[in-house]
């Protein structure tokens, strides 16, 4: 299970460890963003920090309808106490965790100031749908 908490601002967070190709690791808290489809996003800073592999580049279309052109790494994460090999976008703005992250689990959040973060891995079988 990993948890996390509300913020002030209404965000659901998350703390990661991510880890780079020499055994790195850095902590980082991240937004939940059911909106993002991919992994994890990172600044260039982290990445240049962790020393990412690059992997290729991305294009998305934005919320706002624009469409942006970024580069995707890759980085190691612990997840549900497995280390796991995600693509990482980078993207200056705080990092987010996306659905592809969340697939196969249950994201449950108590939306108030301070309220539980839950993410717990679903049972194979409800997965599979």
């Amino acid at each position: 299970m990993i948890t996390g908490h509300v913020t002030a601002y209404r965000e659901a967070v998350i703390s990661l460890n991510v880890g780079g190709p020499r055994n790195q690791e850095r902590e980082i808290d991240a937004v939940v963003d059911t909106g993002f489809n991919g992994f994890l996003t990172l600044p260039a800073s982290i990445i240049q920090e962790l020393d990412l592999v690059w992997h290729r580049r991305g294009r998305a279309m934005l919320a706002d309808g624009s469409n942006s052109v970024f580069d995707i790494y890759e980085a190691t994460i612990t997840w549900n106490s497995r280390p796991r090999r995600i693509a990482v976008d980078e993207a200056e703005c705080d990092p987010l965790v996306g659905m592809s992250l969340l697939y196969g689990c249950e994201l449950t959040v108590q939306v108030v100031d301070g309220g539980r973060v839950s993410i717990y891995p679903l049972p194979r079988q409800i997965e599979r749908g």
